[in-house]
């Protein structure tokens, strides 16, 4: 795609924003060698007001989101010269007549695509629409093909991530983050492209034991202009991010790894002290094999609970998760078991949601571990990984 001068392809754009036919336009993204803007994302759309016409600004930073309406003329002209002048990388404007894309290269130029609208315009009324983390136009989601199902998983991920991000890394700093077992990487590369919008920006490391699919994900991430993300070829258990990175991870994301793989994704966070821990279990066979090879008595009256094989494998899932949440807690966490995504998308929708808080365990912590194992005969893969660390937090 051939460039542009970047100061007369913006001024296009500031035509496009400032005339009667603009649809919606989207503001994301950092131009390479300067910082975030702030805000980090910004929507424009026009809204028919009883004063008159307006242009409404959506303006999002981090989890927060502001919004305001600017007068048609000299009002909304202010506005959008103030946007303008941030160094966003992307801009995405929408017309009746036209989708007009802007993206600014490393070298300070602009690539600018224009294409035929399809659609109906939108409605100018001041309802405002959902507000997403990631923008469904985001221009990641064509690199990675994904899907509206594949998107609304994406932004219920980040709105999980969001609250406990700023628990991760220092202000100004990268944040370091790792996702052990990434598979297809769709949420590698969208917890990137919103944790790099952070002041600092971000590192990622993508662990996927399949070759072939860290050669499509690195082709993909270097398609998609996303510079602080790579992938590489290895196991969880020997995972060793911390070169690429530059440090300890302080993200550690681990989401679907089948059975056991996320006890071994988790007792990696715990050891690596991450502050901010996000795994989505699946597959939960350790516990149910226990439950089913008569080395656990179910505690009565609780039989029925694993009598019919169906049942057996659902109460499993939920020991196995309520098991893993106590273990990082008598290790000096805050967990919260919550829906990653909705039940329609995946019947595996379990996130659990870890902060580092170093805090020691109570007393009653403790004994409701212990009382829980004993009933069940059963010992979670995640207190065997992690044994050595558990040990004198059991004998106290």
């Amino acid at each position: 795609m051939p460039t542009l001068p970047l100061e007369p392809a913006l001024a296009e754009v500031r035509t496009l924003l400032l005339d009667d036919a603009l649809v919606r336009a989207v503001a994301s993204g950092r131009r390479h060698g300067h910082p975030v803007p702030e805000p980090e994302r910004a929507e424009l759309r026009p809204v028919d007001l009883k004063a008159g016409r307006h242009l409404h600004v959506s303006t999002r930073t981090g989890p927060a989101v502001r919004a305001s309406n600017h007068r048609a003329g000299e009002d909304a002209a202010t506005a959008v010269d103030a946007l303008l002048a941030l160094p966003f990388g992307n801009w995405h404007v929408e017309t009746a007549a036209a989708t007009h894309q802007l993206r600014v290269t490393k070298r300070g130029a602009a690539q600018v695509h224009r294409a035929a609208a399809t659609g109906a315009a939108a409605p100018r009324s001041h309802d405002r629409a959902k507000d997403h983390l990631l923008a469904p136009d985001d221009p990641l989601f064509a690199v990675l093909g994904a899907d509206g199902d594949k998107r609304r998983q994406v932004d219920a991920f980040l709105r999980q991530l969001a609250p406990v991000a700023p628990a991760a890394g220092g202000p100004g700093t990268p944040v370091r983050a790792v996702d052990l077992g990434c598979g297809n990487a769709y949420l590698t590369f969208a917890a990137h492209r919103w944790l790099a919008e952070r002041p600092g920006g971000a590192r990622t490391v993508g662990v996927e034991l399949r070759p072939d699919l860290v050669a499509r994900s690195t082709e993909r991430a270097a398609r998609a202009g996303l510079e602080g993300l790579s992938f590489t070829a290895g196991t969880i258990a020997d995972a060793e991010p911390a070169g690429e990175l530059g440090g300890r991870p302080d993200v550690v994301l681990a989401l679907h790894a089948c059975d056991t793989a996320t006890d071994d994704a988790l007792a990696r966070a715990v050891r690596w002290r991450a502050p901010v821990v996000l795994a989505a279990p699946c597959c939960h066979h350790d516990v149910q094999r226990q439950l089913t090879s008569g080395s656990a008595a179910a505690p009565a009256p609780h039989g029925l609970l694993v009598r019919h094989p169906i049942l057996r494998e659902r109460f499993a899932d939920v020991l196995t998760d309520a098991l893993r949440a106590a273990v990082l807690r008598l290790l000096g966490h805050q967990v919260d078991v919550v829906e990653f995504v909705d039940s329609a998308h995946t019947p595996r929708n379990a996130l659990l949601r870890v902060v580092r808080t170093g805090a020691a365990p109570t007393a009653e912590q403790v004994a409701e571990y212990r009382a829980l194992t004993a009933a069940w005969g059963v010992r979670p893969a995640l207190a065997d990984r992690l044994a050595d660390e558990l040990a004198p937090v059991l004998a106290s």
